[in-house]
């Protein structure tokens, strides 16, 4: 089932995309910010780098190829890739295109459209990014604005380990309000160490830096990219931002700049949709992000589980210890809406675990 996030959305957007075909357009970057010890279990310890590179060659082609298994967290939680995976198989997208946005390990893939945008990863947030962020942002403009496709709409998810992290300083830093307002990747949130990673990075910010100076000190490239990249879609094809508390952080850059700019956006051709992790995690509120844009957004989740899965790594989910990634709630709600059922998806993804 599909619900509504906030009040104002309209179940006509969702039900317009029923049975239409999309692409499945994947955002992947790497910040030092997860190298930070204790600040992510979004994969291997001491490889975290890997993450949306595995991410991307599993749900591409099936197969990690940069590793010899698919990304767990400590406690065994599978990634969300699994899911995003399931989804293509049994209702495959009309395409699926990786956005390189600075990794230290490009994807094995081949046929597989890759953007290349000649991004490095960045640094920590606790020691400034170092991100041209104003460069980086012209980037995504020029790209959403050069972009065509033969897909009826886009679902764009991401893969960036420590994102939850960086998206709540950089939503700090543009002064929000927010900071009880952000998922992780945990189910206990190492709040102590976000937390003093976030002091630092705020520290760095000068009372005088303009908002491109504040995004290069605390942000992330797949933040700052795909606000400029929905800045330069200009509503022209229906977008689904396919995350949770981070894609929620990407509205609310596009937000800030526009009230810096003195700008405006039409937002009748884009979504935001999550999964019920993130929806009902007791730690976060997606909703409360979304109520703070100036402008309107349609926003719904999936009410997917793992409830008829005796899998004990699947169970983990509904236990809280993964939310989100790799655009699953996006994924989902496709699924749903081309007429997957919860058993069919729940069988397909016990396949991938043996």
């Amino acid at each position: 089932m599909i619900n509504k996030i906030t009040k104002n959305t309209k179940i006509d957007f969702i039900e317009n995309l029923r049975g239409k075909n999309a692409t499945f357009m994947l955002a992947l970057s790497n910040t030092e910010t997860a190298n930070i010890e204790g600040i992510t279990q979004a994969g291997i310890p001491g490889m975290l780098h890997l993450t949306p590179t595995l991410d991307s060659e599993f749900v591409a082609t099936g197969e990690v190829r940069s590793l010899e298994d698919i990304a767990k967290t400590p406690k065994g939680v599978p990634t969300p890739a699994l899911i995003t995976r399931a989804i293509h198989l049994l209702k495959p997208f009309h395409n699926i295109e990786l956005l390189n946005l600075g990794l230290k390990n490009p994807p094995k893939v081949e046929y597989f459209k890759i953007h290349n945008f000649d991004i490095d990863p960045s640094d920590a947030i606790d020691q400034d990014a170092k991100i041209d962020a104003q460069e980086l942002f012209q980037k995504g403009i020029e790209f959403g604005q050069n972009y065509t496709t033969s897909s009826e709409y886009i679902i764009l998810g991401e893969s960036v380990p420590s994102g939850t992290t960086t998206a709540k300083a950089t939503a700090m830093a543009l002064g929000y309000d927010c900071k009880d307002y952000f998922s992780s990747s945990f189910k206990n949130v190492p709040s102590n160490i976000k937390d003093t990673t976030i002091e630092k990075a705020l520290n760095n910010i000068d009372q005088n830096d303009e908002i491109f100076s504040i995004l290069g000190k605390v942000s992330d490239n797949m933040l700052i990219f795909n606000a400029g990249f929905i800045l330069g879609l200009n509503n022209k094809i229906p977008l689904i931002l396919a995350g949770g508390t981070q894609m929620a952080a990407v509205l609310l850059v596009v937000n800030k700049i526009l009230e810096v700019m003195d700008g405006q956006i039409e937002t009748s051709n884009l979504a935001l949709i999550t999964t019920s992790w993130v929806y009902n995690d007791e730690n976060s509120d997606i909703e409360a992000l979304l109520d703070m844009l100036n402008f309107p957004i349609n926003s719904y989740y999936s009410d997917f589980d793992f409830g008829l899965s005796a899998h004990p790594a699947l169970k983990l989910y509904d236990d809280g210890e993964a939310k989100e990634g790799v655009g699953a709630g996006g994924a989902l709600v496709y699924g749903e809406l081309n007429g997957l059922s919860k058993e069919q998806i729940t069988s397909k993804v016990e396949t991938f675990l043996g």
